[in-house]
């Protein structure tokens, strides 16, 4: 089974929902995936995620299954037993603490232990680290797939493609737990843009063992053909 994960397009974060650009984005994008055999389109129930995949499910004749546990993180301070909210730097934005973290405390370097780290262990964003990566399991085995000490068992042989469109931070929570990889980790280390594909594919590597592998990161060739044509229509 091959995985394709799209970032969605340029926001308009007040209204949920894409700029013009953005959706220029996304009809490239679709372009980009149009010779892909993909059987199925799934989403985060986000309005601009929704956008973005309408042009690639169009394509395809597909339509958008959305998946509740995709929605974007949230981020700040846990609230105490009288409503206030613990402080954090950074008004507890995950990709800043996770840059501080890892250069500020170099032992957390790969260290499975950053959620103990007050930076993560305060922080409201955590939280969605259980919610997404149960989430993701349960939704795998739809294609065969139950995990087992940290990789997949293959109960099922599937050779679907499918898409999912999503966010940078629930999709950074979403690599971090198919990888094995830190949290801040990703953050910091595997940025990807809008509209980016990445491809990771499930292929039994030892019997029925799965050994996700990222075939494919933050790939924008297609969105810099959209810069191109901007400022080509801007002269």
């Amino acid at each position: 089974m091959r995985l394709i994960f799209v970032r969605h397009g340029e926001p308009d974060y007040d209204h949920d929902c894409l700029t013009e650009n953005g959706r220029r984005q996304a009809q490239s994008t679709a372009k980009r995936l149009r010779q892909e055999p993909i059987r199925k389109i799934f989403a985060s129930p986000m309005g601009r995620t929704v956008e973005t995949a309408s042009y690639t499910a169009q394509m395809h004749g597909l339509e958008i299954e959305t998946l509740d546990f995709m929605h974007e993180i949230d981020w700040g301070g846990l609230r105490e037993a009288d409503g206030s909210q613990r402080p954090l730097e950074c008004e507890g934005h995950p990709w800043t603490l996770g840059c501080k973290l890892l250069t500020e405390h170099p032992e957390f370097i790969g260290s499975p232990d950053w959620a103990e780290h007050h930076y993560f262990r305060d922080n409201i964003c955590t939280g969605y680290m259980d919610t997404i990566s149960e989430g993701m399991d349960a939704f795998l085995t739809r294609f065969g797939l139950y995990r087992q000490d940290g990789l997949y068992e293959c109960k099922a042989p599937c050779e679907d493609t499918i898409a999912l469109f999503a966010h940078g931070g629930s999709g950074a929570v979403m690599f971090a737990h198919l990888l094995n990889l830190p949290l801040p980790f990703v953050l910091t280390s595997m940025p990807y843009g809008v509209c980016s594909v990445s491809v990771i594919a499930f292929e039994p590597v030892n019997g029925s063992k799965v050994l996700p592998r990222l075939e494919l990161f933050n790939d924008m060739r297609h969105i810099d053909q959209v810069r191109t044509e901007a400022l080509h229509f801007e002269k």
